[in-house]
Order: C-alpha cells, then structure tokens, then sequence
C-alpha cells in the first residue's frame, strides 16, 4: 500500500482563510517547545535562588515575574508564527504599559522600594524598628507596605517608599539593647558616692548584663544641678523591665544613701504693703 504523498500535500495546504493547516501544526509545535524552555528555565532559577538563599518572598516574586515575561514572549513568538501582526501588538503592549504605569506609578515606587527591603535586609519579622512615620514591631513585609504594631497596641501601615527613603533605626539586630539614664544631683553630693550609689541600684534591677559592664559617668555640669548617666546593657526581652526597675532602684538607693537628687523649685515671695 502505497503513501498517496499528492492527498497529504493538498490536506497540509488546506486553508481557513489565512490559516493553512501546515501553519497551524508549526505554529503548535513552537507553542510546545517555548512551554518546554519556560519549565526548563523555571527550574534553572530554582536551583540558584536555592543555593543564593534568599528571602522566600523574593524567590516567589521573582519567579512568578519572570514566568509571565516568558509567557509574553511565547505568546509573541505564536502569534508572529501564525502571520499575526506583532509589531502592533508590541505597540499596544507598550502603551498599555505607559498607561498603567503612569496610573498607579506610587504602587509601582512603593513594590521597588519592596523588592529593596527584602534584598538589603535591613529588618526582619520580629524586629523592633523606629522610623520617620513611627515605631514598633514588624509584623509583614509586603512588597507595598510594611506592618508594624505599636508598644500600644496599634497597627499601621507603613508605605514602602517611605521606609526606603527615610531613617531606619533597628533595635532587635544586635540582640542587646543599652538603657542610658540622665540623673541630676546636687553639687553638694560626691561623685564616688553617686557612682557607688547607681551602682547598687543597677545591681538590684534583674535582667541587667555584667558585660559589658555598667558604668556611671558625668555627663554635664548645669547651673545648679550635675548630669550623671547610668548606662547599662540588657536583652532585648529584658530591656523595659529593666528599664523601668532601675529607675525605681535609683530612686530607692538615692534616698538609703542620702544623695540629693534636684529639681527645678518655684520659690514665691509675698509683700505686704
């Protein structure tokens, strides 16, 4: 049984308007083969994102972009195989694109400065972080906003390109925090006997750290009034306990040890006439 080759070439050159059928199976064929590269290349990106260890989230952004330009240009490459015009097509991508960008162009700033918060790292989940817009602990990173909740309970939302652009003031990263308080005394009190003073009263605050040591120092020398620091370092998840008991520990050995704290006096002088 022979191959009738003249039916096979009148079936190939068959046409649906434009559309030949021959046209058609190339045209399916170079569909499967682009979907084959875009796996191929999916798989590539996975194993060096893998061995780069970068964020999750930027490993997610990052593939399902590039998986859509690969698609676009599939999609392309199909179309200009089928006789389809694709440089208009091109076109109106392009000019869709300006539209769209010049539309939400304050969400597109506020995903790169996202991309930025998760390539540099400068916080992470967790932390406790000040910024020019406010402060807290950082709930989610989104690639448009990042969430904080408040010492107080709030939770804002803080825009990405503000974060980018402003101070960024991380209190977590080091896993220490250092308490600096300004106490005034009287010029009438002795310094060794201040120093020794604070000393006892940073001794008796738990959750203080033995190092670094703490240290008391002069800070200053006002009108009537001298400025000492008591600094001392404490664990994160010690610090504000820390922070407030010292404070009532000062107060407390202040009035053992008979040291003179200061404070701004009123003093109102009555005349009889």
């Amino acid at each position: 049984m022979s191959f009738d080759t003249s039916a096979f070439s009148d079936m190939m050159s068959a046409s649906l308007g434009a559309m030949t059928l021959e046209k058609l199976l190339t045209s399916l064929l170079i569909l499967v083969v682009c979907l084959i590269v875009i796996r191929i290349v999916n798989k590539i990106m996975l194993r060096i994102t893998d061995k780069l260890k970068w964020d999750p989230r930027v490993e997610k952004y990052l593939h399902s972009g590039v998986k859509a330009l690969m698609y676009i240009l599939a999609a392309l490459i199909v179309a200009d195989s089928l006789g389809i015009p694709v440089t208009s097509l091109i076109a109106l991508v392009s000019v869709l694109g300006l539209a769209i960008s010049l539309a939400v162009q304050d969400v597109l700033s506020n995903i790169a400065s996202g991309l930025v918060i998760l390539f540099s790292r400068p916080f992470e989940l967790g932390d406790y972080v000040a910024t020019n817009d406010g402060e807290g602990t950082v709930y989610e990173i989104s690639l448009t906003h990042t969430k904080l909740d408040t010492p107080d309970g709030q939770r804002i939302m803080l825009p990405n390109s503000n974060m980018v652009s402003g101070k960024i003031t991380n209190f977590t990263t080091l896993g220490i925090r250092r308490v600096n308080h300004p106490v005034t005394v009287s010029y009438d009190c002795a310094t060794d006997a201040v120093r020794a003073s604070c000393l006892k009263a940073v001794s008796r605050t738990k959750g203080v750290l033995t190092d670094p040591a703490p240290v008391v120092v002069i800070n200053s020398y006002g009108e009537s009034s001298i400025e000492f620091r008591v600094r001392f370092w404490a664990k994160n998840d010690d610090y504000w306990d820390a922070y407030f008991q010292s404070l009532e520990e000062i107060r407390s050995a202040f009035a053992e040890d008979g040291i003179i704290m200061t404070y701004n006096h009123l003093n109102v002088h009555i005349v009889e006439k």
